[in-house]
C-alpha cells in the first residue's frame, strides 16, 4: 500500500516527481505523461511483491478542480490496464505476470455527481455507487 498526500499531486511536475520517489521508477523516467504510465506498466518487484499495489490519494478535494485531473486519472487507468495484462501493445505475451494495480482517491467532502463530471470523458467507462466513483478505460476506445 502507497499513500500519496494530494498537495504534492496539485501541479503535473508534482506527480512525475512523486509518482518517481513513492514508487521506485528508474532514474530514466521521462517525467511525462506517456512515461509515466509506461513506469506504471513496468514497476519493479520490490514495489509490488510480485502482485500488485494500492494506491491512495489523501484529501483529494484538492485536486478535484485541477485542469490536469481527468488526465491524470485518465493516465492511472491506462497504466493499470497495461500491468494487469499478459501481452505487450502488440499482443505478444509479456515474460512477466500481470500486475494489479488500484488507485484510491479519498475526498473529505464526497460529492458523487461532481467527482463523475470532471472524470466523464471518451476514453474512461466511469461507474458510481452511493459511495464510490470508478473509472476505467473504456473498451470501445482502448481495444
Amino acid at each position: 500500500m502507497y499513500r500519496f498526500e494530494s498537495r504534492d499531486l496539485t501541479t503535473e511536475e508534482g506527480i512525475y516527481r512523486s509518482f518517481a520517489e513513492v514508487l521506485r521508477f528508474p532514474g530514466y523516467f521521462g517525467r511525462n505523461w506517456d512515461a509515466l504510465v509506461d513506469c506504471l506498466d513496468d514497476l519493479c518487484g520490490e514495489v509490488t511483491g510480485g502482485v500488485g499495489i494500492a494506491s491512495v490519494v489523501q484529501d483529494a478535494d484538492r485536486l478535484l478542480e485541477a485542469e490536469h485531473f481527468p488526465l491524470f486519472v485518465s493516465v492511472l487507468c491506462q497504466g493499470a490496464d497495461r500491468a494487469n495484462s499478459v501481452v505487450d501493445l502488440d499482443g505478444f505475451p509479456l515474460d512477466r505476470p500481470a500486475i494489479a494495480e488500484h488507485f484510491v482517491f479519498e475526498f473529505r467532502d464526497f460529492d458523487r455527481d461532481k467527482v463523475a463530471s470532471r472524470v466523464a470523458q471518451r476514453d474512461l467507462t466511469v461507474t458510481t455507487g452511493d459511495t464510490f466513483v470508478a473509472a476505467a478505460l473504456n473498451p470501445e476506445e482502448w481495444r
